[in-house]
């Protein structure tokens, strides 16, 4: 394993950061190539290589893959769904040309032996079942960022059984962590509701109540994502991508969790258009065939979450009103 070396393209976002930092810890932070179209500010990316990736520059990734050689590719870089739903021609651009590059340059040139690339529950849609979903039910995505996850699924299946590249993939829920801001997606209102927390005590939240989600918090996240890559093949039985789930809530139920530790923290409702988005998706995720196949199990509830989530940001509140 410390031999392998690990490209991650578009690092710098919530989920990529924190990947970053956790596969260098596993193979040394020489072995981790860190990428993305402008470097982040994190001290993450100075520990290791990066290099500035733009994904829709063919060229330039074929550079950093003779230079590098890297075995695993993870691929994050995307539009998320508010965000690509005001630019929706480059949204479909970015996440559909994009993993085209990376599918290709794996079956190409032989240097990349493994794919990680992530599946969202925005692949669903009003006709889905949502509770319970499963992991083969109805898919009818209404966002253009929905519409390029479902079709990278079946983009990523489609190589590996015409070509046998090793793709693997987990449709994420709304994922939180204290690590970096928000990056623009419908669910980071359960970010942004922490950050409130600690310094205004007060969150307008841009859903309204009931409107119930699958989340999951970042150590999670990492954990499924590296849980999944590092299992053998034999065990990955699904090529599209996997069900994932760890928790489910609405906002006044997130909000009361907040209470338990900052009893003066209020919270408001102001709908926008991801309301939309967010009835769209489901409310509680079947992951069953995640457990079955390769382990896996969630560590943190809500209010494990809340706990630790407030515990990690309130000293960088607490440096801020020091200066």
């Amino acid at each position: 394993m410390t031999k392998e070396t690990v490209l991650v393209i578009g690092s710098c976002g919530q989920l990529g950061t924190e990947l970053v930092e956790s596969l260098r810890e596993i193979y040394g932070d020489a072995q981790v190539v860190a990428s993305d179209i402008k470097k982040s500010d994190n001290p993450v990316f100075e520990g290791g290589p990066f290099e500035d990736l733009d994904i829709l520059d063919a060229d330039r990734l074929g550079e950093i893959l003779q230079k590098y050689k890297p075995t695993q590719v993870y691929h994050l870089a995307a539009l998320l769904s508010a965000t690509a739903e005001k630019n929706p021609e480059f949204g479909w651009k970015l996440n559909m040309e994009g993993l085209f590059h990376v599918l290709n340059a794996a079956r190409d040139t032989g240097i990349i032996k493994r794919v990680y690339w992530p599946s969202s529950i925005a692949a669903f849609g009003p006709n889905t079942e949502r509770f319970n979903t499963p992991q083969y039910g109805a898919m009818d995505p209404t966002t253009i960022y929905g519409i390029s996850k479902l079709a990278g699924e079946l983009y990523a299946q489609y190589y590996f059984n015409r070509w046998g590249i090793d793709t693997r993939s987990l449709r994420y829920p709304g994922l939180i962590g204290y690590k970096s801001a928000p990056g623009g997606g419908t669910t980071d209102y359960a970010v942004s509701i922490y950050h409130d927390a600690l310094t205004t005590e007060h969150h307008t939240c841009f859903l309204k109540p009931g409107t119930t989600l699958p989340m999951l918090y970042m150590p999670d996240a990492l954990k499924a994502t590296l849980d999944i890559m590092h299992a053998p093949a034999e065990q990955i039985k699904i090529r599209s991508s996997y069900n994932l789930a760890g928790m489910s809530f609405a906002p006044e139920e997130i909000a009361a969790s907040i209470t338990k530790e900052i009893p003066s923290f209020t919270i408001s409702y102001e709908p926008d258009y991801r309301q939309a988005i967010a009835d769209s998706w489901p409310a509680v995720i079947d992951d069953t065939r995640a457990t079955e196949d390769w382990g896996w199990k969630p560590q943190f509830d809500l209010d494990a979450m809340t706990k630790d989530m407030l515990k990690n940001l309130k000293p960088q509140y607490s440096a801020e009103k020091a200066k």
